[in-house]
């Protein structure tokens, strides 16, 4: 276990609410927690300096917050006004965001691995007058962008050796927190309403600039508490975090939604060491993207390639018998003596190593922000960790449906929360509406418009069906692929598909008012040096081959599509799509223009000969 931090206790001046329903604003929500369950868990975290894994109560913590409230005091900003925060996820953000939520200032959470330009844009688009950066090298780096900031009045570097004197605006977070004015009594909370903004959240910008979506505190409040009426976590649970706090799935469901469930956030060190963290935390909730699900699927399938016969065969079995008992524990199914009998067996000898990779604790795990292929959930059923998949976007704060144990499709997204409403507009649109609904787009009202119907109803661009209150996501409006020869074909359904096979790291489907469909596909380098060897052996050689097999694969991760949307060209490389080349979202989705910018001499070769031609780059 984590060894605790003494803080001394508090007393804040206001009164907690008596129940999670009299909750109108997330100041209140910490107040409720803390008064309620004092001397429970709140967090853990790595302490670099010692070496450990640390914990803290929530008392521990508010004491803790106590000083960022009153240094931002100091800083004198006026209620909705707003303050940055470009930092990893950690007790150092979280306290930022509740010690400016407790001054009624708006926080503007910003992805602390995205591109310069893209969050001087949004310091400049928000008009934020503070921001807390993670080290002085950042803030250089947005500097170096171009884009003038000069609204910001204070700069706070968590990490900065060397800072200047004669730089004013820059403090060091240490110095400006000890600079911070003391008191007898806690700093009180500023009155704030639930109609007040708490957030402006900007999205990933696919296509364009990103938008800020503005968010109030009765918003997120009200989707945290439709989240606890669906899935019920536990003052015992721990949430392993890793996704950004500045992405509204984990802000909602792996910050506020433990809040409200009195439950543990342990805070990962990084993406890099999750596996270890994985296994030191322990954790019993998960909240991830697809992507983490697809890597450790596609590691288990290049171990079954690897095993030999036998092996490989108890996987397949624990698999088929696992699958069956998923199948009738939702009621699809009926399990035979065989299966009762073998599960315990398999369970000891296979299933158990495996989730062991993942603390061995996990109870639940939630997926969201992209469709997961079904072949991947599908394998983590079977091995018996209920991964539930569940739908959202930054507008609706963010969850709009989910599935749950009891309860779970894998082919769908889930039911609607309660609260919510859901219909079918033109072209089998998905339509939202209720209180976890944005306010709309900041300084964009035209954009607001758009999106956003008088009457409350919000446009998601996604395409759906509706069963039985049971939500499928069929395809994204906007991303429709209409080829030269009139097919229209949904490219991010393909690029899940081909997802799925463990080779392709990354994959992209091209083939706008083009005769055929194209797949750029990053290849995972093992996988690919494994698989040229196997092509070798087969008495074949040269890029043609590899080219041939490639397509091969492809083909039969889109069996399930119509032909005309199976790609017949593909072009190939090992250098991942990053982030930092502007070639990703902060949240790992692609951005279509860039990519297709970047690659475009290779896009215009592959078209301007046949689809036989496409050449490769390793």
């Amino acid at each position: 276990m984590p060894e605790p931090i003494s803080q001394p206790p508090i007393s804040r001046p206001q009164a907690a609410p008596r129940t999670l329903a009299e909750v109108g604003t997330l100041p209140e929500l910490l107040r409720w927690r803390i008064a309620l369950t004092p001397a429970a868990e709140a967090y853990w975290h790595f302490d670099n300096a010692a070496r450990r894994w640390v914990s803290q109560s929530w008392q521990e913590i508010d004491a803790e917050l106590e000083r960022w409230r009153r240094a931002l005091a100091a800083e004198g900003l006026a209620a909705g006004e707003r303050v940055a925060i470009l930092m990893p996820n950690g007790i150092a953000h979280i306290a930022m965001d509740q010690a400016a939520l407790s001054r009624g200032l708006v926080p503007v959470p910003m992805h602390a691995v995205d591109n310069p330009d893209s969050i001087a844009y949004i310091l400049a688009d928000s008009g934020a007058l503070l921001l807390f950066v993670d080290t002085l090298a950042r803030w250089q780096a947005i500097v170096a962008a171009g884009q003038p900031l000069d609204t910001l009045k204070r700069i706070i570097c968590a990490d900065a050796p060397g800072l200047a004197a004669n730089e004013a605006r820059i403090v060091a977070l240490d110095h400006w927190l000890d600079a911070a004015p003391g008191a007898a009594a806690p700093m009180p909370d500023v009155a704030v309403n639930p109609d007040d903004l708490a957030a402006i959240v900007y999205t990933s910008g696919t296509t364009g600039r990103p938008k800020g979506v503005m968010l109030s505190h009765d918003n997120i409040v009200a989707n945290v508490k439709a989240i606890a009426g669906r899935i019920a976590a536990h003052p015992d649970d721990v949430f392993l975090s890793f996704l950004p706090l500045s992405h509204t799935f984990e802000r909602t469901g792996g910050y506020y939604y433990p809040i409200a469930a009195g439950a543990c956030v342990a805070y990962a060190r990084s993406v890099p060491l999750l596996s270890e963290d994985l296994k030191r935390v322990r954790p019993t909730v998960l909240n991830s993207v697809p992507r983490i699900y697809e890597r450790i699927y596609a590691l288990i399938m290049q171990h079954r390639a690897a095993a030999g016969g036998i092996e490989r065969a108890l996987l397949d079995l624990t698999l088929a018998v696992g699958g069956r008992r998923f199948d009738a524990r939702q009621g699809r199914a009926s399990l035979s003596l065989f299966d009762r009998l073998a599960w315990p067996l398999l369970k000891r000898l296979v299933v158990d190593k495996v989730l062991a990779q993942l603390g061995g604790r996990l109870r639940v795990a939630v997926s969201g922000g992209a469709p997961i292929a079904e072949p991947v959930i599908r394998l983590f059923l079977s091995l018996g960790l209920d991964i539930l998949q569940g739908y959202g976007m930054t507008e609706t704060s963010p969850v709009v449906s989910v599935n749950t144990v009891e309860d779970n499709d894998p082919r769908s997204v889930g039911r609607v929360l309660d609260g919510i409403e859901v219909r079918l507009g033109e072209r089998d649109e998905l339509l939202v509406r209720g209180r976890s609904v944005m306010l709309g787009y900041w300084h964009k009202p035209e954009e607001t418009r758009r999106v956003k119907e008088a009457d409350g109803w919000l446009h998601t661009g996604d395409q759906a069906r509706i069963d039985n209150g049971r939500i499928t996501i069929t395809g994204r409006i906007k991303d429709i692929l209409v080829t030269s020869t009139g097919e229209k074909i949904a490219p991010v359904d393909l690029e899940t598909a081909i997802l799925a096979d463990p080779l392709f790291e990354q994959a992209m489907v091209i083939g706008e008012q083009r005769p055929f469909l194209t797949a750029l596909v990053v290849l995972n380098a093992e996988a690919w040096e494994q698989e040229r060897a196997r092509i070798a052996t087969s008495g074949k050689q040269g890029e043609a081959a590899e080219r041939a097999d490639l397509l091969a694969r492809i083909a039969v991760a889109v069996k399930a599509y119509p032909s005309y949307a199976t790609p017949r060209a593909v072009w190939w490389t090992l250098e991942p799509w990053t982030i930092a080349a502007g070639l990703l979202t902060p949240t790992l989705k692609n951005k279509r223009p860039a990519l297709e910018h970047r690659f475009k001499a290779e896009i215009e070769r592959i078209y301007a000969k046949k689809p036989a031609t496409a050449r490769n780059i390793t």
